[in-house]
């Protein structure tokens, strides 16, 4: 992948994260507890594979926590594996990976046959209930026994629909002042990488494979845990949730 010599890739970074905690201002929180999970169950030296792994926001919170951690990043968008390789270039500790999800042998091009942990945020809901359940077998048989898969996501209980329509107001109300005060949202954020001279390229591909955005489902959470246990997970609950998201972790 091309970039461009003296790109500030930590500036890119810090934008996406500007952009990511507009819709989720305890976003920084869920990533603490993730990580807190991954030390109580499987220690500071994990292999991990950071699933859809965007910019590489995990990895980076990773190996700040644990120096010694090792991860391999998975996404197939061009742009946010751009910013992600910039960000990590010369880390011998990170590797990125090329690779659909829906693609049957994705984990073919993984460097690993299994992983410690498995981590993912705010990236799964593109995906509909059918392949969700087939990559979460998959994941599975990555995750060695005594290992953990945690997802965080938009997870949502359609049996609170007052509450959720609640929530959702003050969500959004909140959502609305900040992006007055100048707050990027998705669309406006992807306009600027577009314009940039470096982004511009890979921004284009990702559109060309995603369109504007991918519409996929947000079941519950005990959906997730169900699906999991199913696959292969002997536990699997929530170990944290706002009123809109939820961190499900399943241990092997």
């Amino acid at each position: 992948m091309t970039t461009g010599v003296g790109t500030d890739w930590q500036s890119w970074q810090e934008s996406w994260d500007r952009q990511q905690e507009w819709y989720m201002p305890d976003r920084e929180e869920r990533f603490r507890v993730m990580l807190d999970m991954v030390e109580a169950l499987v220690g500071p030296r994990p292999r991990v594979l950071d699933l859809a792994c965007g910019t590489g926001s995990i990895t980076a919170r990773l190996l700040a926590r644990f120096p010694e951690a090792t991860s391999t990043g998975v996404d197939l968008d061009p742009a946010l594996l751009a910013i992600a390789e910039g960000t990590f270039a010369g880390d011998r500790r990170v590797t990125f990976v090329t690779a659909d999800l829906k693609d049957p042998g994705w984990a073919a091009e993984l460097p690993y046959d299994s992983y410690d942990a498995v981590l993912t945020a705010t990236a799964l809901h593109w995906l509909h209930s059918e392949p969700l359940t087939v990559l979460y077998g998959q994941v599975a048989e990555l995750v060695r026994d005594g290992g953990v898969f945690m997802n965080a996501d938009h997870m949502i209980d359609e049996s609170t629909p007052r509450i959720n329509a609640a929530e959702r107001a003050q969500r959004h109300a909140h959502m609305e002042r900040a992006r007055q005060d100048g707050a990027l949202d998705w669309a406006a954020w992807w306009e600027v990488a577009a314009a940039d001279p470096v982004l511009a390229g890979p921004t284009a591909r990702r559109f060309e494979i995603y369109g504007e955005h991918a519409e996929g489902d947000t079941p519950s959470a005990q959906w997730h845990a169900r699906v999991l246990r199913e696959s292969g997970f002997a536990e699997a609950r929530p170990v944290w949730c706002s009123p809109s998201d939820t961190l499900l972790l399943a241990l092997k």
